[in-house]
């Protein structure tokens, strides 16, 4: 059994602790001589609290760190925490039904994506997509929800998404109409994404989601595409599809060709799997294809400010290159222009890192 204290990738203590509880799937496995109690700090409940908030992991690591706490101020400090969290959650979902409440009135399509891709735990946002036109859009989230348009980006509007900041509402709205991708140029995962979306059931709402293989491609997309680094919820929440036995592999495989990014998401479930394999011994029984098709895997991630890291140079950059070279091939000249436009946003990006010390940079 793998020690908690044989910290991974350059982690901290606080990321041990919450990947061990996540992943060994037993909190009574969790370590003794690891075990938190009343001595634990303030200071180190509040990093585990922060660092749990930030890879969107608050309700499933607190509810298990607590459980190992036992009966401590370690616990009642962490059912405090779940219980703010909770609530945040639910007027969140509360929202976001009534928003696809609106979708559907006016007859327009909507599937929410990622957001529930982490549930019971959910994001810092709310991302949905849609084939309807912008206008129409517009019109109904500032008419129906008074809803104000968030200042846009140049990545905002290659990738043809608007931000909607709602009275009541905390988190932002995001919707994605009619392109997904960090540049917009993917057409062929957004075409067909309402098409094969499916209901799932969350709490007493029931949600048009992403299909099982178009979730794991845009969860690609965001990771090894866009932001070049995984949260802890993105190991836990795909890690539990492979698991559930949901994944159609030939489909995913010939929806990710199309797209031109299979080699990213084999790379990024591999990278999922080795993760897996730290804290539990073995990795995800991934088809012999997907691990022959990775371009690399976990050995590469760092971690660093809050994310575990992936490389841009080379690993991600001849990711971006298949990509383009795909569209191209497949005469998708629009496409592929919009995406050419990444290098040098990419570093446009970078400048600004350095000035504002932001990861989003203009995105």
């Amino acid at each position: 059994m793998t020690a908690i204290s044989s910290v991974p990738f350059g982690s901290t203590k606080s990321l041990a602790i919450l990947s061990w509880l996540l992943l060994s799937g037993d909190a009574a496995s969790f370590p003794a001589q690891q075990k938190p109690d009343a001595k634990i700090s303030q200071d180190e409940c509040d990093d585990l609290l922060a660092l749990a908030n930030s890879n969107h992991v608050v309700m499933r690591g607190l509810e298990a760190f607590r459980q190992v706490a036992g009966d401590d101020g370690c616990a009642d400090w962490a059912a405090t925490a779940l219980a703010a969290e909770q609530a945040r959650i639910d007027n969140a979902v509360s929202f976001l039904r009534r928003i696809c409440d609106a979708f559907e009135a006016e007859g327009y399509d909507v599937t929410v994506i990622k957001s529930l891709d982490h549930w019971p735990d959910l994001g810092s946002d709310l991302d949905l997509y849609t084939n309807t036109e912008p206008s129409d859009v517009l019109r109904l989230m500032t008419q129906r929800f008074q809803a104000e348009i968030a200042p846009r980006s140049w990545g905002d509007r290659l990738a043809n998404k608007w931000n909607f900041v709602i009275p009541g509402l905390p988190e932002a709205v995001e919707i994605h109409m009619g392109r997904l991708g960090q540049t917009g140029e993917q057409i062929a995962i957004a075409t067909a994404l309402a098409r094969r979306a499916r209901d799932i059931q969350v709490g007493k709402y029931t949600f048009r989601v992403s299909a099982v293989s178009d979730r794991l491609m845009i969860s690609t997309l965001q990771r090894m595409y866009r932001h070049f680094y995984f949260r802890l919820c993105d190991i836990v929440d795909s890690s539990s599809v492979v698991e559930s036995g949901a994944i159609d592999y030939e489909d995913l495989r010939t929806s990710a060709k199309a797209a031109g990014i299979w080699e990213g998401v084999a790379t990024y479930l591999v990278i999922v799997s080795d993760y897996v394999k730290h804290y539990r011994g073995e990795g995800l029984d991934l088809p012999s294809f997907v691990r022959a098709s990775a371009q690399f895997g976990g050995d590469k991630l760092t971690f660093r400010r809050e994310f575990l890291r992936v490389p841009i140079l080379p690993e991600s950059a001849a990711l971006y290159a298949a990509q383009l070279t795909t569209l191209l091939r497949n005469r998708e000249l629009m496409s592929s222009a919009r995406l050419s436009l990444l290098p040098y946003l990419a570093t446009a990006a970078a400048v600004g890192q350095k000035i504002t010390g932001s990861d989003k940079g203009i995105w």
